[in-house]
């Protein structure tokens, strides 16, 4: 700083002091622009002026010894003297000077203006960046947030058995107490609780005599009173003709369950004389043993029917009391096990795949008498439901599961609604296109390259009648390279396209002909596969359905409708390989369609049908969506828990002994497992009939009946 500087600074510090003094604010802002070459803001004026005068009265004044004078340093190593009456200014100190030390320095202005203007930057920093400071503290305080949610829940997570018996106490304490002040108030009421239950007594006796007085007077008056006949108005609901079909319809349905019965040992026994005459065939056995093995079917095919029945005529009849006492415990062991499904969906799963899928086809079926009625058809779907509930929640460990493995319950559920009972559904709704399509001469629909590329080679010999020069055998990239190839498999995908509409036409159509059972299945195990697996989406839910109504169901008799009886079949017919190949093709696609899976790998080649694939897999999650929106069983059939109670006659069933002996040991070689309370009604009844018994014990006689009725309840 040389002394022009120093001279024009000094005069700033005057000016800036005793602008101070007077309290003006405004030569101070010019100043130190013009004095002192400061960069300042002029929207901080005001707050120069403030900080400066409060750095001024900080500073200590002694009016009496203080000169006129103040001293700068020049470069930081000379003194500089300037005069701020006289405004002159000097290097040397005058005589007697006494610097003024109750003014602001030029440092201590410079520091004070420059501390503000940095202050009023930072800010305005601070404003421009306002945005991302609050996203900065947001991002800041969640994580504290979460942190904290963490901490806290992993501290609830470990106190929760603390907690638990806790509550555990307190509930029990509530409940003893409870039950403390109850034994109390019943303690000081002895007496008036006799007398109520006297009242009771005699009130009950009184109105069985009235009751017993009216029927007397209604059976035995020549014109009975009008209470009297409102009160029995309701047994006019009932006549004999009532009764007697009753009647009828029971009989009926004990011999479709006996034909049925009757049906299926017939069929086991022509699959061995199946299996003989193919022996007979290789020379593995005899002559003899083919027509020995034939008079013995012929003769158990006419007279099965009557050994079936022979029992509720003759057989029951002629058993001793104490054998009658143990039918009878096991009529309610048997309405117990058709009541409570719980006990043999427990069963089911106990056994090995091999023993339980032939318990499921001889004894649960005839449990249930096939669901020849209303009731049994209620019941059935229960043990469905519980046993898939049961399954999923044991075994099936992912949704895929369900799909690649082989589900007892879903083999049990199709098994049953594709016999004789879903046959004729089947039937009318595949019959009409599934003969369309084989009766269509020609339609040959073939999407195979090398057959295509093979039967192409065929036909050009014919008619040149030559040996063709191209190799017979190719893969099927060298198959796609041939334009003829390539035509005729376009030909085949349009073809295949329009029967195929034809097909989803029928299905789509039809959903009110499938039987209630499957669809209800399928609402089933869509509910409890979301409740077991929550994050599965819509999509994956409804392609497990689609499995279970489509692959599992129709697709086995769209590919072989002769081995499902949906087409009538001469004897001694075949279905035509052409006719087989255009069904599977067709089956092929709906496969692909209904699991929205499309032609990759090696049917790259098809891949021309991806687009229709997903379109159809659309109509295909719509009708999975539609057959599963099916009412509960309880609102379909008017039935519950409570209906046997008010029904006119007590259910029946047809049962052989051998089979009543097997259910019998099998609970008791499970019971544990299936009964696991000691007071379980179960174990009573197990207990009451004892040990497993024999045939003859049983009847105590050597086994000459079938078939045996049950009444249960």
């Amino acid at each position: 700083m040389g002394p022009a500087s120093s001279l024009r600074v000094a005069v700033g510090i005057s000016i800036i002091n005793k602008s101070l003094e007077k309290g003006d604010s405004q030569p101070i802002l010019m100043a130190l622009q013009s004095k002192f070459g400061l960069r300042v803001v002029s929207e901080c004026a005001e707050t120069y002026f403030k900080n400066l005068s409060e750095a001024q009265k900080l500073k200590t004044k002694d009016d009496s010894n203080e000169s006129p004078w103040i001293k700068l340093m020049m470069k930081n190593m000379y003194s500089y003297y300037y005069n701020v009456e006289t405004e002159e200014g000097t290097c040397v100190v005058p005589e007697g000077v006494v610097p003024k030390t109750s003014w602001l320095t030029a440092e201590e202005i410079q520091n004070i203006v420059g501390q503000v203007t940095a202050d009023y930057n930072r800010e305005q920093l601070w404003l421009a960046n306002e945005s991302l400071i609050v996203q900065l503290q947001a991002q800041a305080r969640g994580f504290l947030v979460r942190r904290n949610f963490q901490d806290r829940k992993a501290y609830l997570r470990n106190q929760e058995p603390s907690a638990i018996k806790i509550q555990a106490f307190w509930k029990g304490f509530k409940q003893r107490k409870s039950y403390l002040d109850r034994l109390k108030v019943l303690q000081s009421n002895v007496a008036a609780i006799v007398k109520h239950e006297e009242i009771v007594k005699i009130q009950a006796f009184l109105r069985a005599n009235k009751a017993r007085e009216d029927y007397r007077t209604l059976i035995g008056a020549e014109n009975p009173p009008l209470p009297v006949l409102r009160k029995f108005a309701y047994l006019l609901d009932q006549s004999d003709l009532d009764f007697q079909e009753e009647l009828e319809v029971t009989r009926l349905r004990e011999e479709v369950v006996t034909k049925i019965r009757s049906n299926q040992q017939l069929e086991k026994d022509l699959n061995l004389m199946d299996i003989k005459i193919g022996l007979l065939v290789k020379n593995r056995i005899t002559l003899q043993d083919v027509v020995l093995h034939s008079k013995k079917l012929n003769k158990k095919s006419k007279n099965q029917l009557e050994e079936m029945v022979m029992v509720d005529k003759q057989g029951i009849k002629g058993l001793s009391k104490e054998r009658r006492k143990k039918l009878e415990a096991y009529q309610h062991l048997f309405y117990l096990l058709q009541t409570n499904p719980t006990y043999l969906a427990k069963l089911i799963f106990q056994m090995p795949q091999n023993k339980s899928t032939k318990f499921m086809d001889t004894v649960i079926f005839t449990l249930y008498n096939y669901a020849s009625n209303q009731r049994e058809e209620y019941l059935l779907l229960k043990l469905f439901k519980t046993a898939l509930e049961e399954e999923i929640n044991s075994k099936v460990d992912q949704i895929q599961d369900i799909v690649t493995g082989n589900p007892t319950v879903i083999k049990m559920v199709v098994s049953f609604n594709r016999g004789a009972r879903g046959q004729n559904t089947l039937r009318q709704l595949l019959a009409p296109v599934v003969k369309e399509i084989m009766d269509d001469k020609s339609l040959i629909i073939n999407t195979s390259p090398v057959d295509v590329y093979k039967s192409w080679v065929n036909q050009l010999e014919m008619q040149t009648g030559e040996a063709s020069k191209l190799p017979y055998d190719v893969t099927t990239e060298q198959a796609l390279t041939h334009t003829e190839v390539v035509n005729k498999l376009e030909s085949s995908i349009q073809s295949l396209r329009a029967v195929t509409d034809k097909v989803l036409t029928s299905i789509f159509s039809s959903l009110s002909m499938m039987p209630y059972g499957m669809r209800y299945i399928a609402k089933v195990l869509k509910s409890s596969l979301h409740e077991k697996f929550p994050d599965a989406t819509e999509d994956e839910l409804l392609k497990i359905v689609g499995n279970l109504l489509y692959y599992r169901y129709m697709n086995p008799a769209i590919v072989a409708p002769d081995g499902f009886d949906i087409i009538d079949m001469t004897a001694g017919g075949q279905i035509h390989p052409d006719q087989r190949r255009n069904l599977g093709c067709v089956a092929k696609v709906l496969q692909h369609a209904a699991s929205n899976k499309l032609f990759e790998g090696e049917s790259e080649h098809l891949s021309s049908m991806n687009t229709y694939l997903s379109q159809t897999y659309q109509k295909f999650r719509n009708f999975f969506q539609a057959a599963c929106d099916v009412p509960e069983p309880e609102e379909k059939f008017n039935i519950d828990e409570y209906s046997d109670m008010v029904t006119l006659s007590k259910p029946v069933i047809y049962i052989s002994i051998e089979e009543i002996i097997n259910t019998h040991s099998l609970l008791l070689e499970h019971q544990d497992a299936i009964a696991t309370e000691p007071n379980d009604l179960l174990n009573e009844l197990l207990e009451g009939l004892g040990p497993v018994p024999d045939v003859e014990s049983f009847l105590g006689r050597p086994l000459f009946i079938f078939m045996v009725n049950i009444t249960l309840g």
